[in-house]
């Protein structure tokens, strides 16, 4: 199953911004490593602000559940890390429906 998720990371007026660069270099770390592994089909860090897009590809919503919950930003920062997921339809499946469809 794949999933678009939109990470949108904040962080305590307490932290320091090197704080929170050791926190992001260790999700940086898992994030490439899950890559590899074939679980983030694709990875972005949009420009000039604190927010990543991933797809992802996994088994089942509660793989997805499971794996979020153990994100090293999540477990550090979970309170300010807020997460929009989407889950994602192959467009050629919706096509081939369309045209059933109108049969």
């Amino acid at each position: 199953m794949l999933y678009h998720l939109d990470f949108r990371v904040e962080y305590p007026a307490t932290m320091s911004q090197e704080e929170l660069f050791t926190i992001w270099s260790e999700e940086a770390d898992a994030a490439m490593s899950a890559k590899e592994a074939g679980i983030v089909v694709n990875l972005w860090k949009c420009v000039g602000t604190r927010r990543v897009i991933a797809i992802v590809d996994v088994e089942s919503p509660d793989q997805l559940d499971q794996i979020i919950m153990d994100l090293p930003i999540v477990k550090k920062l979970g309170q300010y890390v807020n997460i929009e997921v989407t889950s994602l339809r192959p467009y050629e499946d919706f096509a081939t429906d369309l045209k059933a469809r109108k049969s």
